[in-house]
């Protein structure tokens, strides 16, 4: 994937958590993702920190759904999101290191 579709990629997902918070449905916070201190708007980040954030994104929609809803996304799914934002955060440092 493109630098560019990641970044359309981040921004949808914000688009989805900022309806979720409108419809009340947040019940955690959103703390992780906020901690990244990026936003789709910072176009002069690394693929790689916008990929992290995507993976951040959907785990934190994942488990507003999850609270939603236990059956709404299968645990393997909840699961595999933890372990590429482990991942991502391991390429990350890896490529500043270099």
């Amino acid at each position: 994937m493109y630098k560019d579709e990641m970044i359309q990629m981040h921004q949808f997902l914000v688009y989805v958590l900022k309806n979720l918070a409108e419809n009340d449905e947040i019940k955690n916070d959103c703390s992780e993702y906020i901690a990244l201190n990026i936003s789709p708007h910072h176009i002069h980040r690394t693929k790689a920190e916008h990929k992290h954030a995507i993976f951040v994104l959907a785990s934190t929609i994942s488990n507003v759904m999850l609270h939603k809803d236990e059956n709404a996304i299968p645990p393997n799914v909840t699961n595999a999101l933890q372990e590429l934002i482990k991942r991502s955060e391991k390429d990350m440092a890896n490529a500043e290191s270099k």
